[in-house]
């Protein structure tokens, strides 16, 4: 495959990805595998992953504040309890072998197209104020930054469960929320990747565009037509690449 068309499958899968994280989320599942299937290796996969994840998010997290809805403080006192988790995950993920990674990585991605299919929680439309942290928030939101820095890939569905349910916070804000504290335990996370030399800038910068532009799309387009087809490409697409990582053909 040329370095050409290599740039072209990666900007359009990143772009698809884009799409996905504004309409719902989980991205990561399109563009992780597609890096280790260009041919890196499963840790600077993770890496490089990263630097698209942190473009689309500090954009839409602009795109909030413009838009005058953001909790600042809340978001930041959220965001700052993932870090410890998210720099030990990060360590954890470059110490793995290239095997393990991509089987962890394949039994994951079976796992969210299960989940994808478990009934939706609702949101509670009338607490969007609701500034309380419990003691199971501060634990969840460890965990969280845990596996953000280890793999990343459905790490929005976590977030948004947590805040919906343990937070009773409106869908609304529950976003906005969350792609502020990605974009916080992102910075380390890649950090510790860049400087550990398992970061390919080149395709890190062409995904990041492409998840910036399909973020950008997505914004201005209603998804809930079209939410059921996006659903059954991503859990076919999904599911060959899990099946893939997981030497099954």
């Amino acid at each position: 495959m040329s370095e050409i068309t290599s740039i072209i499958i990666l900007f359009v899968i990143a772009f698809i990805a884009g799409v996905i994280n504004v309409g719902a989320g989980g991205g990561s599942t399109l563009t992780l595998p597609m890096l280790i299937f260009l041919g890196l290796d499963a840790a600077v996969a993770n890496g490089t992953n990263r630097v698209g994840i942190l473009m689309q998010n500090l954009a839409a997290a602009y795109s909030f504040k413009r838009s005058n809805m953001s909790q600042f403080k809340l978001s930041l006192k959220l965001s700052l309890l993932t870090l410890p988790g998210a720099v030990a995950g990060a360590i954890l993920a470059i110490k793995l072998n290239n095997k393990l990674f991509e089987t962890i990585l394949g039994i994951v991605m079976i796992g969210i197209i299960i989940s994808m299919f478990l009934p939706k929680a609702k949101g509670t439309r009338d607490s969007e104020n609701n500034q309380k942290i419990s003691w199971s928030v501060y634990i969840s939101m460890f965990g969280i930054g845990f596996y953000g820095g280890f793999l990343q890939v459905g790490v929005g569905f976590m977030i948004m469960a947590a805040l919906q349910h343990l937070m009773k916070l409106n869908l609304i804000y529950v976003n906005m929320h969350k792609v502020f504290i990605i974009v916080v335990f992102t910075l380390p996370a890649l950090v510790i990747f860049a400087f550990t030399g398992n970061v390919n800038w080149w395709w890190g910068i062409v995904m990041g565009v492409g998840t910036a532009l399909g973020g950008w799309w997505s914004a201005f387009i209603s998804v809930k037509r079209g939410e059921k087809l996006i659903k059954v490409m991503l859990v076919i697409a999904i599911l060959i690449m899990a099946l893939k990582l997981l030497n099954v053909f």
